[in-house]
């Protein structure tokens, strides 16, 4: 366990006026608070605050948030309370670690928790000040260190997963990549450890295989650079085995298929020697095409800076390369934490931009989100988003996801140039709604007042304010015409009990049924969410027997089994496309179709094209929170399989494995080699499936494996 004078030692290497009493102060005071308490692993409590103060001195964080590193569990774990450490420590401190501790309480349980207002508050936390959310990085890391002596296998797997799910993308967005990617394989570690174990084994064989390749390429770059002047630090490593898993999720290939499953990183000493050095590798060895990007020039959002290449490199490996200097690695390994300013808390970065602007981003969508559920499915998008960078013509920067449209743009700029958009020129040629931007392009929105948004949108955007606007739009359109459909029904609906609906008859409705407005209670008519004789007796309660009616029910097909869908009027029956078998966890539409009720659909099934010219036909749908652990829906999949003995058995040992279970299995087609397989398999969601198809591309014996989308 560290000693005092080792965490003050650490603090003073890199900020010498650290108040070193302060320091101890607070190890001493935690150390006491902590006394004979014990951690999971038989360890003193109090070795976790301290190992998690350490990793903040890894990241160079100021005295006060080292102090609140040391602090972080004693107002929830002990009798401390909030003015003891306020009386003791200070007011800047006590907020601090009062801001942990609300973070400790606002565990999100996965993207699938129940407490969605939950998710809301713990975005506004992190939001108010950056140091709360970095000591609960650090807290998160020794946690995913140690969380193998948790016993209960559920507790980890939670863990795990919340993990993976909010506070892996926070490092990363935070650019902080080197912690992210420890988070992510300590939660893949727990997650699905056979398909890890999978990777480890298959990166040894081609460890021992090459003899030390990556040893021998590292010495390689480092004799070229040297041999042209150019002083360099350099470093190679094989990728985490949850890196290559991603890759091959993310580009749906086998093991086999990966080519960089090694990278390296060339550090130099100055911004001239990264170009310098790009060149002499580019020289000296082939250039992969596609595969150049330069953050320098346009660096990250997050502050990050590097050129990025791949070449077929020594031993003709093709290898990926990083080419930074001393301060561009800093911040690549440390992110928000190397622009903190130890004396007056602010950062420092160039061009004004905020490295953590993104969690002021976050901050204001929880504030201004109509749903929770819009929050949540914007932070995530705002999480997970790979960038692209775009101009207007006037040269003015816009960050995007990657595969932004320019509807996307449009949107970006201003909610009315989104709104009005009626096609896009890129690089000054007109170009379709629908085309992917790219790096580098210049993008003009053509607009015209009297466009709207229109359904087929959303199909075409990444962005949560694209999408955010563009659901509005929809719902509006939507409810205008279920209030109008609900005025008619209530009119017909008096008329057939002998009376009239008056202007005062709706007043009357509206207070007794407890209706905020008459818009309000004519639009839940039209969509079925109250009977007609509820209404009618609300007014004339002589005119009908008031006990007999009852509340209208959404319903699908009229079966409880169904998955739960919301967005769907009462009484219309719906059924899940065989064109696309949608899952939970895919963006869906639904489109009315006559004699069929409503076809619910992925929101990039191609049989959409045919409803483009009739919106009022789209119904604005998404699945419900709970909907993955409410019943099991089917994915198909198209499988090719090496036709060699026991292949067969593999396959579906690596589904039982994931915990999919298979319904129908047919060939579809075969040859001496191989086998295709269209297999039904019952799943919870997307993530579910795609954890499947990736533990099947892993597998020597899968050459290939994909949704089937017929």
């Amino acid at each position: 366990m560290m000693r005092q004078y080792e965490l003050a030692e650490r603090v003073h290497a890199y900020d010498p006026e650290a108040d070193e009493t302060l320091l101890n102060r607070a190890y001493v005071f935690a150390m006491k608070a902590h006394g004979n308490q014990r951690r999971a692993s038989g360890d003193p409590y109090f070795s976790h605050p301290l190992e998690v103060a350490g990793i903040c001195t890894e990241l160079k964080l100021d005295v006060d948030t080292v102090v609140t590193a040391l602090l972080h569990d004693t107002i929830e774990d002990t009798e401390t309370t909030y003015d003891d450490i306020k009386r003791l420590f200070g007011e800047d401190i006590a907020a601090l670690v009062d801001g942990v501790t609300k973070l400790s309480k606002l565990e999100l349980q996965s993207e699938r928790t129940k407490d969605a207002e939950n998710f809301r508050k713990f975005v506004l936390a992190i939001s108010d000040d950056v140091r709360v959310l970095l000591v609960k990085l650090a807290d998160r890391l020794h946690n995913m260190r140690t969380l193998a002596h948790i016993p209960k296998p559920e507790k980890r797997q939670r863990i795990a997963q919340e993990t993976m799910d909010i506070y892996a993308p926070l490092a990363g967005r935070m650019g902080m990549h080197e912690l992210r990617e420890e988070l992510e394989d300590l939660a893949f570690r727990e997650l699905n450890p056979d398909a890890r174990d999978s990777i480890v084994k298959r990166q040894e064989f081609l460890a021992a295989a090459s003899g030390g390749r990556v040893a021998r390429i590292t010495d390689e770059i480092k004799r070229v650079l040297t041999a042209a002047g150019i002083e360099a630090w350099v470093r190679g490593r094989q990728k985490r085995p949850f890196s290559i898993w991603r890759k091959m999720q993310e580009k749906s290939i086998s093991f086999e298929q990966l080519s960089d499953i090694m990278g390296f990183r060339v550090v130099v000493g100055s911004l001239a020697d990264c170009y310098k050095a790009l060149g002499v590798l580019h020289m000296t060895w082939r250039l992969v095409p596609g595969r150049f990007k330069d953050y320098i020039s346009l660096r990250k959002p997050n502050g990050y800076q590097s050129l990025h290449t791949t070449i077929v490199g020594p031993d003709n490996a093709r290898i990926e390369v990083q080419i930074r200097t001393v301060e561009m690695n800093d911040i690549a390994e440390r992110g928000v934490a190397a622009h903190w300013s130890y004396k007056d808390h602010v950062t420092s970065i160039q061009d004004g931009q905020s490295p953590y602007a993104f969690l002021q981003r976050l901050g204001e969508m929880a504030r201004e989100g109509e749903t929770l559920e819009d929050v949540i499915e914007n932070t995530k998008l705002e999480l997970f988003q790979d960038q692209v960078f775009c101009f207007t013509p006037k040269g003015d920067l816009i960050a995007l996801p990657k595969g932004a449209t320019p509807i996307d743009f449009g949107y970006a700029v201003h909610t009315d140039v989104g709104n009005q958009c009626v096609g896009a020129r890129i690089n000054g040629r007109a170009a379709p709604l629908r085309t992917q931007l790219n790096n580098g392009d210049e993008v003009e929105i053509v607009r015209s007042k009297s466009q709207t948004p229109q359904p087929a949108w959303e199909a075409m955007v990444v962005t949560g304010k694209a999408r955010s606007a563009i659901r509005r739009h929809i719902r509006s359109v939507h409810r205008a015409e279920l209030v109008k459909i609900g005025k008619r029904i209530a009119e017909k609906a008096f008329l057939e009990a002998d009376q009239e609906l008056t202007d005062k008859g709706v007043e009357e409705a509206i207070k007794r049924l407890k209706y905020a407005k008459a818009e309000d209670l004519f639009a839940a008519v039209g969509q079925g969410q109250i009977a007609l004789r509820d209404v009618v007796a609300a007014v004339f309660p002589e005119s009908v027997d008031a006990a007999s009616g009852k509340r209208g029910r959404a319903s699908g097909n009229g079966s409880a089994k169904l998955i739960p869908i919301r967005g769907l009027t009462a009484g219309v029956s719906y059924h899940l496309g065989e064109c696309c078998h949608p899952l939970p966890g895919d963006r869906i539409v639904g489109i009315l179709e006559p004699g069929q009720g409503v076809v619910v659909h992925t929101i990039d099934c191609d049989r959409l094209v045919a409803s483009q010219d009739h919106p009022e036909r789209w119904l604005d749908l998404r699945w419900e929170s709970f909907a993955a652990d409410r019943q099991q829906a089917t994915a198909r999949l198209r499988v090719d399989l090496k036709n060699e003995p026991g292949a067969l058995a593999t396959l579906c040992t690596i589904i039982a494995k994931a915990q999919g279970n298979i319904s129908n299995l047919k060939v579809t087609d075969r040859s001496t080699s191989f086998f295709q397989f269209e297999v039904d398999i019952e799943v919870r969601d997307v993530k579910h499936v795609t954890n499947i198809m990736t533990a099947l591309r892993a597998s020597p014996v899968v050459s290939s494996v994909e949704r089937s989308r017929e």
